[in-house]
Order: C-alpha cells, then sequence, then structure tokens
C-alpha cells in the first residue's frame, strides 16, 4: 500500500508492507525507490508490520540507488 501526503508544496511518499522476509523486503526498497525517481524527490518512508512473536522494533537510515529511506520496523 501507498501513501502519498502533499503538505506545503512538497509531497511525502509511505510504502507500506507486511514483513515476509529480506528478499521481500528488499523488493519494497526498490518499489519505494522506483516511486521516488517518478515523483523525482530524494527521501522516502517504508513502514514495515512484523507480526512475529519475537519482533525487534528498529528505524534505520538506507540509502538506495541514491535514494534516502526512513525505514521502520513495527
Amino acid at each position: 500500500m501507498d501513501i502519498i501526503i502533499t503538505y506545503n508544496n512538497y509531497k511525502y511518499i509511505i510504502e507500506m508492507k507486511i514483513w515476509r522476509g529480506q528478499k521481500y523486503h528488499e523488493k519494497g526498497i526498490k518499489q519505494l525507490c522506483d516511486y521516488l525517481e517518478i515523483n523525482d524527490l530524494d527521501k522516502g518512508y517504508l513502514v514495515i508490520f512484523n507480526f512475529n512473536k519475537n519482533k525487534e522494533y528498529k528505524e534505520e537510515l538506507i540509502n538506495a540507488d541514491g535514494k534516502d529511506i526512513v525505514a521502520i520496523l513495527v
């Protein structure tokens, strides 16, 4: 699912995914990078929902394809 928020003439793109492993996570990063490229933006947000009992909450800054992605695992 994607959310695009326009505020003060700036777009914020948020990609939301369910955690299904590292390979799926990497596809989500690539998908967000593509959306950022289409919208001529350098920064986006990836929110990952992890329903595993042993999940770890974390936030990380990822640089992929020249784009800055704030990834949050909840």
